[in-house]
């Protein structure tokens, strides 16, 4: 399909209604809402806004895909309590007795009571069962689960590398299974508005989308550390388009560990964490980090460096100082003030994801006491000349980059004050966050677009949330139409 024409749309924020022609992938006109002319396919905005498409910039989409088939424990405000959800679903829905139970999402911070395996096993006897913490830096098994992948471990709670390694041996639906889910999981994203996901999924990205054919988003195909060797041999470089994917799939950026996360513990922090002297895990420390970083770069790759806690934060501004590279630093959720001016100064994207906000408010309070001033600080770097990219970091929050856009500017998801509101943002520096760098629709831009129901700028931080989605154009092709 070489053109298309969408009619009675609002292109921005606040536009006014207009008729919009797309073709060979690139607006190519704004007229007046009514203009003549035959187009191969005529979409109705219906007095919608037209914006630039979404850009969801940090999801593990094999992850994604599964969870959304995983039973939900978020709702668990304690151990026992993800037990009891745990059974009412088996109950409701009986799996057969040899199947591995897989249930995702707890957060058990602020538990009162511990993970342990021999909960699962007074709960279910003999069954093998696996239970993802909602940040995927935990894992939960039973004596069963451990037993099936070969494994004993005192409690069945495996944190970072460990809980890394085992997600790798348990058990996972075919590959043609799995590339359904995943098809279906990018196809609900289009239906969100997304057109772009760039896949920080733990394999070699690049082989399985490759395999996987045409997406209804564009891929950027993140570089796993234990790929890079083959990835130098294979010529990729960040931003590569690769063969015969119609220019839908790129090579992204190599993806590097400094520290854990929040809800462990293990985010890497300068002052220890509250009724400890732990200050949290460094994964990579500054001496093998900054080669890795080194070789990455010379060979093409830029890295995209996982830092949570302030302390692996400037670790990871420092490495990169020292490669004197440009890259991504994933999450940036607490950081020193002297550090926040270094974004900017050193050409490095701060990646964040903003609905962790709210999910986190209560845990930061409790674990980085008298320092959330500094925790998820949007507009402390904005106001310092950083680039902001907003991903979901899915499943850790669902695909949908609403509910990250809502959460930057409103600081909250449910009926209680904004959290550090002083650190929120304004609705259009949001939405260009989350679509790559674009604030509007131009002529001559590459027709990655969306038509929403209403302007999204007028809206509440529920309503945004739950803002339908008219159309989703992809290249100029229609990926979603309500």
């Amino acid at each position: 399909m070489d053109d298309l024409l969408l009619r009675r749309v609002r292109p921005g924020l606040g536009g006014e209604l207009a008729d919009v022609r797309v073709n060979d992938g690139r607006v190519t006109a704004i007229t007046e809402p009514g203009s003549a002319g035959f187009a191969a396919r005529v979409v109705d905005g219906h007095g919608g806004t037209l914006l630039p498409g979404l850009v969801d910039a940090h999801v593990h989409l094999v992850q994604w895909a599964t969870s959304r088939r995983r039973i939900p424990l978020d709702a668990a405000r304690s151990a026992g309590e993800a037990i009891e959800l745990l059974l009412a679903h088996l109950l409701a829905t009986p799996a057969r007795q040899t199947e591995l139970v897989v249930g995702a999402g707890f957060r058990d911070a602020l538990w009162p009571d511990r993970p342990h395996k021999d909960l699962l096993q007074r709960a279910l006897p003999g069954r093998a069962v696996a239970l993802f913490s909602a940040d995927l830096h935990t894992l939960w098994l039973s004596p069963a689960a451990l037993k099936l992948i070969g494994r004993d471990h005192p409690t069945g709670v495996l944190l970072e590398n460990d809980c890394m390694s085992a997600t790798a041996q348990l058990p996972t639906a075919a590959i043609d299974v799995q590339d359904q889910w995943v098809a279906e999981a990018v196809a609900a994203a289009a239906a969100r508005g997304v057109t772009q996901i760039v896949d920080y999924e733990y394999a070699d990205t690049v082989a399985d989308w490759t395999r996987r054919g045409a997406p209804a988003a564009r891929i950027s195909c993140v570089i796993a550390r234990f790929l890079l060797d083959q990835t130098i041999e294979r010529g990729h470089r960040t931003g590569d388009v690769l063969p015969g994917s119609d220019g839908l799939l790129t090579v992204g950026p190599f993806k590097l560990f400094v520290d854990g996360s929040l809800n462990t513990r293990t985010a890497y922090c300068h002052d220890p964490y509250p009724g400890g002297d732990s200050p949290g895990l460094l994964e990579l420390p500054p001496a093998e980090l900054v080669p890795l970083m080194e070789r990455a770069f010379s060979h093409g790759l830029l890295p995209a460096v996982h830092a949570i806690g302030d302390h692996a934060n400037t670790i990871a501004l420092d490495a990169f100082e020292e490669v004197g590279c440009p890259g991504r630093i994933e999450h940036a959720q607490l950081l020193s003030a002297s550090d926040v001016e270094r974004f900017a100064e050193l050409g490095v994207i701060a990646a964040v994801q903003p609905a962790h906000q709210p999910d986190d408010r209560d845990v930061a309070d409790r674990h980085w006491h008298g320092r959330t001033s500094r925790a998820f600080p949007y507009r402390s770097l904005l106001e310092s000349g950083a680039r902001l990219e907003f991903g979901s970091d899915a499943p850790v929050a669902p695909l949908d980059p609403w509910d990250g856009i809502a959460s930057a500017v409103f600081r909250t998801d449910d009926d209680r004050p904004a959290w550090h509101p002083e650190e929120s943002i304004p609705f259009p520096d949001a939405l260009a966050a989350s679509s790559g760098g674009r604030r509007g629709v131009s002529v001559g831009d590459v027709a990655d677009l969306m038509v929403t129901a209403a302007d999204p700028s007028t809206l509440s931080a529920a309503d945004l949330r739950a803002l339908p989605v008219t159309a989703t154009i992809l290249g100029g092709h229609v990926t979603h139409q309500s």
